[in-house]
């Protein structure tokens, strides 16, 4: 069992490099991520992951003990990303922020592609418990973005009524991953084409 838990020999004698916990755990989500991307919720089997990681299933279940951890392990991971590649610059204009955020979001979403359809499953799960992670993880996306749009002094065209700017930008997000998906079911649209009409969505959703 050491070769399939990331130590011992490879088919061609040489010695393979026993994983880190880290690094462990980011294969399986990896390949988590890969099925729930393709397939519902409820037709995964975690064991899967276990034979697609070339790990026991007793290895797997140390990491992740049920598929309602796995799965939101998963989401929790790409909000993670998503979180951190749009975080707001401070003294950055408003519209400048919006074309760079965006673009920096639809490069991850067509480099990981995966991952993300895995996140916008998640809504569609059956377990509460999944869905819970989701809603809390569009919730911190929500606020990131309502945040940097109410900070910015010189946002004269931002409604500065915050529940009218919330229920603008989770209205927002809705569309942005609609788009998205849609993008990655038909990615001939130029990245920046992309950008510019999620921005101006986003700009006209939040003006007074």
């Amino acid at each position: 069992m050491a070769g399939k838990q990331g130590g011992g020999t490879t088919p061609g004698g040489q010695t393979r490099r026993r994983l880190s916990t880290a690094e462990r755990r980011e294969q399986l989500l990896s390949a988590g991520a890969e099925l729930f991307a393709r397939s519902p919720y409820e037709e995964v089997w975690i064991e899967r992951v276990a034979e697609i990681a070339g790990v026991s299933r007793g290895l797997l279940y140390h990491y992740f003990p049920t598929k309602r951890d796995f799965f939101a392990a998963v989401v929790e991971r790409e909000s993670g990303r998503m979180l951190r590649l749009t975080a707001a610059v401070p003294g950055v204009p408003v519209r400048e922020q919006v074309q760079r955020g965006l673009g920096t979001f639809l490069a991850y979403v067509r480099e990981h592609a995966h991952g993300f359809r895995a996140f916008h499953s998640a809504e569609a799960a059956g377990d509460p418990a999944v869905r819970r992670v989701y809603r809390e993880a569009l919730a911190a996306q929500e606020r990131q973005i309502v945040e940097a749009l109410a900070a910015d002094p010189e946002a004269a065209h931002v409604t500065r009524d915050p529940p009218t700017l919330r229920l603008a930008v989770r209205g927002w997000l809705a569309f942005l991953f609609s788009v998205c998906v849609e993008w990655l079911d038909e990615p001939g649209l130029p990245l920046e084409e992309v950008r510019d009409l999620c921005a101006r969505a986003l700009l006209g959703a939040v003006a007074p």
